[in-house]
């Protein structure tokens, strides 16, 4: 029993806590006048917070009983000559509103109007006899500024099956949120990843910014398309992306120079230099020769690697060539993203002269040769170049003269064309 005694103890205390707190969130009234004058218009909300001109949406208006007992409310209207209300009926019964207690109304609407600032007015009744309706302004914004799109980085250019980075910026420039936006790519002249990118919310007064990867493969143009809702509204706009087709700007530039030909029975030998005089690293640099020239051992393709920017790197290339003429000599590279490139350059044989020739999926210039002879013929910028034949050659010489000497040969050798010929003696011991 003394259980249940502190049970209801503690009951009744806790509901008399909370009798003095709504109490306390109500102001005494003495009459059902003087409480019908305490109901008011507590706040409100519009949905979209901005509209569209003819646009639809809803207001929801907050009524509120400040007094300590029930008031009885009806007829609650929304007026103005801009705006279309659809859903008055829907309050044609009176409402009880008790001490402190909060009913809302929510108005179905249609902007019928043009830009602009609107001030519709709410009222209600009581059912009061004597008491005066509640009245209360209410501002409604109708804007026809869009949501803007923009293509916010692109390439100058477009290369064919070569992959560039595009951004495109969702500009919101309204005074209000937008949601579920959506930035969707439209176009069958390029893969593009991804398709779809779900942007979500936009801020009043800001933007947001999403990645696509394109790659050409004919130069058609690529849309993309960006819907979004304002309120339960659905809206959309777009920008159209034209692939402009040309040079990589920024891409690996290819140049050959210092060309040396040389031929050992059917073998030809060409040697010379590669120059990446781009912006960006070429990749999985080859070189080889192509045509009526037929590569063979032992170097019918030669594997450079990667060139950095102002880099350079030799080659030596063999092959057999049929009938007379140039020779077309092949460079094939990579990009950063594993896209193929060639290079072709004409090799004319009668000068060793490198001409630009025709590239197979970028036309990226090409140098023209030159030559840099030593002092036992030509000889390029890189190891293979080096007369290593001629220095053995001297090496060999010096060796055999320095022995001559250490043993004498060289003292009876001037001897035999001296008139008085000199002792002979032992070199070697005239060093000790």
């Amino acid at each position: 029993m003394k259980r249940l005694s502190v049970f209801l103890g503690i009951v009744l205390l806790i509901m008399s806590i909370v009798s003095v707190s709504a109490a306390g969130n109500t102001i005494t009234a003495t009459s059902q006048t003087e409480a019908a004058a305490l109901v008011y218009v507590s706040g409100y909300e519009m949905e979209p917070g901005v509209f569209y001109p003819y646009e639809s949406g809803t207001i929801t208006v907050h009524v509120t009983n400040a007094a300590n007992a029930s008031v009885m409310i009806s007829q609650p209207d929304l007026i103005s000559p801009n705006l279309h209300v659809s859903n008055k009926d829907t309050f044609a019964t009176s409402t009880n509103l008790g001490p402190g207690a909060t009913v809302d109304y929510t108005f179905l609407v249609t902007a019928d109007c043009s830009d602009g600032t609107y001030f519709p007015l709410f009222t209600v009744s009581s059912n009061v006899p004597g008491s005066n309706a509640i009245h209360s302004v209410l501002t409604l914004k109708v804007d026809s500024t869009d949501a803007r799109v923009t293509i916010s980085q692109k390439p100058d250019n477009f290369a064919i099956s070569k992959t560039d980075t595009v951004n495109v910026s969702v500009i919101n420039p309204r005074d209000d949120e937008i949601i579920n936006v959506i930035v969707m790519a439209s176009g069958t002249g390029a893969e593009i990843s991804p398709w779809e990118q779900y942007i979500g919310t936009i801020a009043a007064n800001s933007k947001a910014e999403t990645t696509f990867q394109i790659t050409p493969e004919t130069p058609e143009d690529v849309v993309f398309n960006v819907t979004f809702d304002n309120g339960d509204n659905h809206r959309k706009t777009s920008v159209v992306l034209p692939l402009n087709i040309g040079d990589d700007k920024t891409g690996a530039e290819i140049v050959v120079n210092n060309i040396e030909s040389s031929g050992s029975g059917m073998t030809q030998t060409l040697k010379g230099d590669v120059t990446n005089n781009g912006l960006t690293d070429a990749k999985s640099v080859l070189v080889t020769v192509g045509g009526a020239a037929t590569p063979v051992n032992p170097n019918p393709v030669y594997a450079i690697g990667n060139l950095e920017p102002d880099d350079f790197s030799s080659f030596e290339v063999t092959y057999t060539m049929t009938g007379n003429g140039a020779v077309p000599l092949i460079v094939d590279y990579k990009d950063a993203d594993g896209n193929s490139f060639r290079e072709t350059f004409s090799i004319a044989a009668s000068n060793s002269s490198a001409m630009p020739g025709s590239s197979a999926m970028n036309s990226a210039p090409a140098g023209a040769s030159s030559q840099r002879r030593g002092m036992f013929g030509s000889f390029g910028s890189g190891f293979s170049q080096i007369p290593v034949t001629e220095i053995v050659v001297i090496l060999i010489a010096l060796v055999i003269l320095i022995y001559a000497w250490r043993k004498g040969l060289l003292r009876r050798l001037m001897n035999k064309f001296r008139k008085d010929p000199l002792p002979e003696t032992d070199d070697s011991e005239e060093q000790e």
